[in-house]
């Protein structure tokens, strides 16, 4: 499945299983037994207090934290690979949207875009054509001399791009809406949300804003280390 040009995309399956998750840092007990399966075309949302351990979940996902149990991306078990397998399977399953988009603001967006693949060992001829190709289709000027020209929401479509130009079986977005105003907001939440549906891909979402998390399929809160439905609250 894992070759050097941007891959075919994976059909529907599980993108992403915590299992049995566990952690703890210090006295305090972040994941207690912890849950989920996420497949592919599907989203889910996940709420809770600052300090819940939203974040630190994100980095189990990607492969950053190791805690206790399994995480399993694209059908692949993170924790019996050494941290260069790791790395090499996060830049080729992994897409991942930041608050403030962590962009280059000197680059143009096709070269924002462009080198999430480069760095992942694609063709560079195929690679800034698919980066094109995605800005397009989410409606961002491919003219743009530099992305730091582009308008808030602008920038975090490029960010939306760049985090799919590798066809990742799974993307991952932490508060992707919260540097923006209401208009970008809504605009973004809504593109972001049906990415899944476009691309065959997962979609996970931290999120503080119940407005965009009632955009997923599905909607949990991180409630004493385990994931809670929101029919539950």
């Amino acid at each position: 499945m894992e070759h050097d040009s941007p891959r075919t995309p994976a059909p529907r399956g599980v993108a992403l299983e915590f299992s049995s998750l566990r952690y703890r840092i210090g006295d305090r007990t972040l994941f207690d037994g912890l849950d989920l399966r996420l497949n592919t075309g599907d989203s889910v949302a996940v709420m809770g207090p600052s300090g819940s351990g939203k974040s630190t979940l994100i980095s189990c996902a990607l492969g950053l934290v190791q805690p206790e149990g399994a995480v399993r991306v694209a059908d692949a078990d993170l924790g019996r690979m050494s941290r260069r397998e790791r790395t090499r399977h996060r830049s080729r399953h992994i897409g991942v949207v930041f608050q403030f988009g962590e962009l280059l603001p000197e680059l143009t967006p096709v070269e924002n875009v462009a080198l999430a693949g480069l760095l992942a060992g694609a063709d560079r001829k195929e690679t800034y054509k698919a980066a094109a190709e995605l800005l397009g289709s989410l409606g961002v000027p491919r003219d743009a001399r530099a992305t730091g020209t582009l308008s808030g929401g602008e920038r975090q479509r490029t960010a939306v791009a760049r985090a799919l130009v590798n066809r990742p079986s799974l993307l991952v977005a932490d508060e992707p809406t919260g540097a923006l105003d209401d208009v970008n907001r809504a605009a973004v939440a809504e593109l972001l949300f049906e990415v899944p549906r476009r691309w065959p891909c997962a979609l996970l979402v931290v999120t503080h804003d119940a407005q965009v998390a009632a955009l997923a399929n599905d909607t949990v809160h991180l409630v004493e280390g385990r994931l809670v439905p929101r029919e539950a609250q």
